[in-house]
């Protein structure tokens, strides 16, 4: 297997060439420290995500691990699976950090530090969580929008606040405030979300005055007040034929005042059926609008998630990123934001709501290929001299397994003593992990593996004894989990200062070459006609 020095890849990495620099350790690893452009593809789910974050199998791809011989493993199991391009990076993360390249701590950190470049460009307004909390007690018209995802707000959000993802500010403002005087305050968790949602209304020209909560839920939490949890989404309001019409004419003007690139439908058929450069198709939409028909191989990515987490659905630098909604506003924005993160982006020139067919692009379930075994003859086939690996998340496993079962990570498989298992049985986890465990069984052991059905409610149904261990698997041995201020929404005040300190800080990690990939200056202020 071809091998880079940390020098060579460093330079690699801005040279405008494609060039997927994966990190194939497990999550916890990861977010502990990595390259600022490594995507976290874990040896533990490496097809399924594969699949999806490398769409083409020429691309150059470069490995990377602890040193420890994952990569190798993982660069192996890329190749079964038709890709053709591969390298490892000499010594892993180790070495990167030796030749004197930072290892950033945490996750989506690109986002997170174009969040803090933006806001340091525009100077965006912002206000605290005590002027927020005194305007709603003194009775002030204001409306607060969480742009978050579902999930997310129903975790946690600020009394009074309304659901509205980032990428449908722009589209849905006119139906969520009820004049142009009325002041509209943009929430996320922390910072990214609040101020990136902020700006993007600003750039759009509203009228209304346009603020970010300051660090966002955390924030305030930190002032002392509490939170709304629990709370259900509000419907998005749905525009009419008048509102569709002004969105179109406000994502022209925002086309041609940033000089986005439009590409048709007969060209993007090209540009995916080439197998010698990446393109991503990405449906910005809510997930309602594409569940509802979307274009063949689009894959869903809500615009706001796209910015905050892009690493979550591009690994390839310098792919095509094509994004496709309905008027192409939602589209344009978010290719506003992604262009000056340094990516090559392209709005979809035709109407996603009118497409012809539902994507059959979903990944297969590999796990089917395995017998499955009912819980009621577990029993029987462990004093056969069967062997239970437990392969959920190692939090899961803490909470909840069968008695006896060990705890089971694919790239620790090694460190297992198996060899005198009668048949090898799989619990707990989902389709990518039991799958890729799975092969890796099946290549190194002559015995037949099995997928016990169900989970710990269904197990406990069954008469089997099913234990907590909180501290097994070590904290160690969960290279699964970041530890990293992991329970700063939890009610970690501590956790949410360290948290907020990181991110506040991230730009001064930034070298040269680094910095050099983000160009915020690109976004347009404000669009000359005003909404």
């Amino acid at each position: 297997m071809a091998q880079i020095i940390p020098e060579t890849l460093k330079q690699r990495l801005t040279t405008g060439a494609e060039i997927a620099l994966l990190d194939v350790r497990e999550y916890g690893e990861y977010g502990e420290g990595h390259p600022i452009f490594a995507v976290n593809l874990p040896y533990s789910r490496l097809e399924a995500k594969a699949a999806r974050l490398l769409p083409c199998r020429s691309a150059p791809c470069v490995l990377l691990d602890n040193g420890d011989g994952v990569a190798e493993k993982a660069a192996r199991r890329l190749g079964d699976l038709g890709h053709s391009n591969l390298a490892i990076l000499d010594g892993g993360a180790p070495a990167w950090q030796a030749a004197g390249f930072t290892l950033y701590q945490g996750v989506n950190v690109p986002s997170k530090v174009f969040g803090e470049l933006v806001e340091q460009q525009f100077e965006t307004p912002s206000l605290a969580a005590e002027d927020l909390k005194a305007m709603q007690e003194q009775g002030e018209s204001v409306v607060v929008l969480d742009g978050r995802s579902p999930k997310e707000f129903r975790k946690m959000a600020i009394p009074g606040g309304r659901f509205c993802p980032n990428a449908e500010l722009g589209y849905r403002l006119p139906m969520l405030v009820p004049d142009e005087n009325t002041p509209v305050v943009i929430n996320c968790a922390g910072r990214t979300r609040s101020l990136i949602g902020a700006q993007t209304l600003l750039s759009l020209g509203f009228r209304n005055k346009i603020l970010a909560l300051r660090n966002g839920t955390q924030g305030w939490r930190l002032a002392g007040f509490e939170l709304v949890h629990g709370a259900t989404p509000t419907v998005l309001p749905e525009p009419d034929e008048a509102q569709l019409a002004a969105s179109r004419m406000q994502a022209n003007a925002l086309l041609l005042k940033t000089q986005l690139q439009t590409v048709d439908g007969e060209t993007l058929q090209t540009w995916l059926s080439d197998d010698h450069r990446t393109t991503y198709l990405c449906d910005v939409r809510t997930a309602e609008e594409y569940e509802r028909g979307h274009f063949t191989e689009a894959l869903h990515a809500p615009g706001g998630q796209l910015v905050q987490a892009t690493d979550e659905w591009v690994a390839v630098r310098n792919a095509r990123i094509v994004l496709t909604d309905d008027t192409q506003l939602r589209a344009a924005t978010t290719a506003m934001w992604l262009r000056a993160m340094g990516h090559q982006v392209w709005v979809l020139d035709e109407d996603a709501s009118q497409a012809p067919e539902i994507s059959a692009n979903a990944a297969s379930d590999s796990s089917t290929l395995l017998p499955a075994l009912e819980s009621h003859k577990l029993s029987a086939r462990l004093a056969a001299g069967a062997i239970l690996l437990d392969v959920s998340p190692s939090m899961n496993f803490r909470k909840a397994h069968i008695t006896g079962a060990n705890w089971a990570i694919r790239p620790r498989l090694d460190q297992l003593d198996l060899g005198g298992a009668s048949e090898i049985i799989l619990a707990g986890g989902d389709v990518s992990a039991i799958s890729g465990i799975a092969f890796d069984l099946q290549q190194k052991y002559a015995v037949q593996v099995l997928c016990l059905q169900g989970g710990p409610e269904e197990w406990a149904a069954a008469g089997l004894s099913v234990v907590a261990t909180p501290e097994i698997p070590s904290d160690s041995e969960c290279l699964d989990y970041l530890f990293f201020v992991h329970d700063r929404h939890d009610g970690n005040l501590d956790a949410s200062r360290r948290y907020l300190a990181w991110e506040l800080g991230l730009v001064a990690q930034l070298d040269e070459q680094e910095r050099s990939v983000f160009s915020p200056d690109s976004i347009p202020p404000t669009l000359e006609e005003a909404i």
